[in-house]
């Protein structure tokens, strides 16, 4: 089963007058980087969350984000006295200096409610998180986790497809390319016959042979042909054999670009040619979509 880099869950769970929620998101990476934002989770816990993210979704960029808030809606507030004594003697200092016109009651009334809405005046108190709570994170943690993998198996559904139909249409090229074959050979041994002639040369018979099999033995492509096309095969029983074939995927995909690579080189016929441009551009899509793959 072939697995996307990319994907999303999300989950939310309800402990006493608490609801967590976790979102992940991951994209495509070349190794396991994580990173986790939460305010509330404890140091030993955040320890334990990336190793179970590492083991369940193996590598990629993976975004993390656990946040809590008060089911009720009237979570307990506090005000910090220190701090609001310090605004508050600073507003007063400010509109005494001022010298306005107005009841100091009112004024009073006015300046309370500034201080009130400055940053650190009000916070809400921050309460331990019990054993009951752990766990309800626990079973969060766990459902965005197996939605994530569900969207990844989505996803790989599709990559593999895709790429299945890109195998195809290298072989089918190739196929395509073998028809130009018979002529080939006969194209440049005359070429080579015609310049001789345009030159007025009149080489021996017999090394003229030699030189010319010698020379042709050299485009030969034949031993390409068979390379690319078990390439494709193992690229294939890769796909299906491996659990996590991304690393592997590419590296097949580079040998099928050489042997692309190579029969371009040695074509020497503008057909040939053409379809070896077809077939690097299926290889390079391949090679997007195999950077997608787990």
């Amino acid at each position: 089963m072939m697995l996307s880099m990319t994907g999303y869950g999300k989950s939310e769970v309800t402990s006493g007058n608490k609801k967590y929620t976790v979102e992940i998101r991951s994209l495509n990476g070349k190794s396991s980087d994580i990173s986790l934002k939460s305010s509330f989770l404890p140091k030993d816990k955040e320890l334990e969350y990336r190793q179970y993210l590492t083991r369940r979704l193996v590598r990629g960029n993976i975004d993390v984000f656990l946040t809590s808030e008060a089911v009720s809606g009237s979570e307990a507030r506090r005000i910090n006295r220190e701090v609001f004594r310090d605004y508050f003697s600073q507003m007063a200092d400010i509109v005494s200096s001022l010298e306005l016109d107005s009841k100091e009651d009112c004024m009073s009334s006015v300046l309370v409610s500034s201080v009130l809405r400055m940053p650190d005046v009000v916070s809400a108190d921050k309460e331990e998180m019990t054993d009951e709570d752990i766990s309800a994170l626990d079973r969060a943690l766990e459902e965005a986790v197996d939605a994530l993998v569900a969207f990844r198996t989505r996803e790989g559904d599709v990559l593999r497809t895709d790429l299945l139909t890109r195998v195809d249409n290298i072989e089918r090229i190739l196929a395509e390319a073998e028809v130009f074959e018979t002529e080939r050979v006969p194209a440049i041994r005359q070429k080579m016959l015609s310049r001789m002639e345009e030159l007025s040369l009149t080489p021996d018979h017999d090394r003229l042979e030699q030189e010319m099999i010698f020379y042709l033995e050299k485009l030969d492509v034949n031993e390409e042909k068979v390379r690319l096309r078990q390439h494709c095969r193992y690229f294939r029983d890769t796909m299906d054999a491996e659990e996590c074939p991304g690393k592997k995927l590419g590296f097949i995909a580079q040998e099928m670009g050489r042997e692309i690579n190579t029969l371009g080189s040695k074509s020497n016929h503008a057909g040939m040619q053409k379809c070896v441009v077809r077939m690097k551009d299926e290889l390079e899509k391949i090679k997007e979509q195999v950077l997608n793959v787990l």
